[in-house]
């Protein structure tokens, strides 16, 4: 969303004064790539335009930005989604999480601005809770706080970045599934589906970037979307 501070943070990550900052929402206008090191990666870094709600997008200039964001995170490899800790999740956080997903992008969600609240192990806990049932596409993201004005904690979250680069690019045998997939069953069993027990062979990953898995089953068509939920837990754990 605009003026969460990720220009202020594009700056500090770069020790630079790169994109424009100021108290105006909708400053930046553009993409801004910069190629520098993080966490001792060389990456490129994109600072990217703020998207509102289609009905408060006033020009054309501001459209193409919103397009310019798009395309960022398209191809970007590794998404941070910057949310102001002083403000409750808006609708757009949960647009801009499931347009993330859908794109199979990694995602770390740095909390902006915790100087300006208490933000403790509880707050923590409670605020990952609210924004697993407000944006289910970001359930076990890491959530790092930051102050993006002074630079605290940026450090952590270039860390979190490269976690979870690498998660992205995991790939994990099919041998090693499918020994997870048996104690997955025997701990919370199918159920009956219409008499029939519902059996799952075997599963595998097809790819990476995100890892993606089939499961193959005997009644595939009828899985209860509760036990989906469980299995995608647990293989995420």
């Amino acid at each position: 969303l605009p003026n969460v501070g990720k220009s202020t943070l594009f700056n500090k990550l770069l020790n630079e004064e790169r994109s424009l900052t100021g108290p105006e929402a909708g400053i930046t206008r553009d993409a801004v790539m910069v190629e520098t090191t993080l966490a001792g990666e060389s990456i490129k870094l994109i600072d990217t335009a703020g998207m509102r709600k289609k009905s408060k997008v006033q020009d054309s200039l501001e459209g193409l930005s919103v397009s310019s964001t798009l395309r960022a995170l398209q191809y970007s490899h590794v998404v941070v989604l910057v949310i102001d800790a002083t403000m409750p999740l808006e609708k757009q956080d949960n647009t801009l999480a499931g347009l993330i997903e859908r794109e199979g992008r990694a995602c770390v969600v740095a909390l902006n601005k915790a100087d300006l609240i208490n933000v403790d192990k509880t707050y923590l806990k409670s605020f990952q809770q609210r924004l697993e049932h407000v944006m289910p596409q970001v359930r076990g993201i890491e959530v790092v706080p930051i102050i993006a004005t002074t630079g605290m904690h940026t450090e952590k979250l270039a860390k979190a970045i490269r976690r979870a680069y690498i998660i992205w690019n995991k790939k994990i045998p099919t041998a090693a599934l499918n020994r997870w997939l048996e104690q997955a069953l025997e701990q919370n069993p199918p159920p009956l589906i219409k008499g029939t027990r519902l059996k799952f062979r075997y599963c595998t990953q097809t790819k990476a970037r995100p890892p993606t898995f089939v499961f193959f089953s005997n009644l595939k068509r009828d899985i209860p979307d509760s036990y989906l939920r469980y299995l995608t837990t647990q293989l995420r754990e």
